[in-house]
């Protein structure tokens, strides 16, 4: 059912936890399957992505998700990271079944989310608020 690089992540995932230093920090949540991602990023004044951790609340696909957007953004300028997509995600995990890709667009979610509370503070005008169909209650709540 997952591939190994998926059970890889889920059983060892990376950049696991809070991020005191974080100077940006996005969750969003699905009601309909109770997974809920934040990420934290520490972003330097050059917009590289110094550091990335998450907390996941979810089933293996969404840790699996987590860990590797984070491989994927860390080290890299704000405008790369928002170029992740969820489906660069599912790639990179050698595919996810169809009913957990709903992960991975948390996990692309997740990110951009990050990002647009790090503009917020900056007072950056934007336009990344993850698009939510009524999944991101409590992140819709907060913004």
């Amino acid at each position: 059912m997952y591939s190994e690089k998926v059970m890889e992540h889920f059983t060892n995932p990376r950049n696991v936890g809070e991020l005191s230093e974080a100077n940006a920090v996005g969750e969003v949540g699905n009601a309909a399957c109770g997974d809920i991602m934040k990420m934290y990023l520490k972003i330097n004044d050059d917009n590289i992505i110094e550091d990335v951790r998450f907390k996941t609340f979810g089933c293996g696909a969404a840790i699996a998700t987590s860990s590797m957007a984070t491989e994927m953004i860390k080290g890299k300028s704000v405008d790369e990271a928002l170029k992740l997509t969820n489906k660069a995600v599912v790639e990179a995990l050698d595919g996810l079944p169809p009913q957990k890709l709903h992960c991975s667009v948390l996990a692309e979610e997740a990110v951009k989310a990050a990002i647009a509370d790090y503009y917020d503070k900056k007072g950056i005008a934007h336009d990344l608020y993850p698009h939510c169909d009524g999944c991101c209650d409590t992140y819709a709540k907060e913004h």
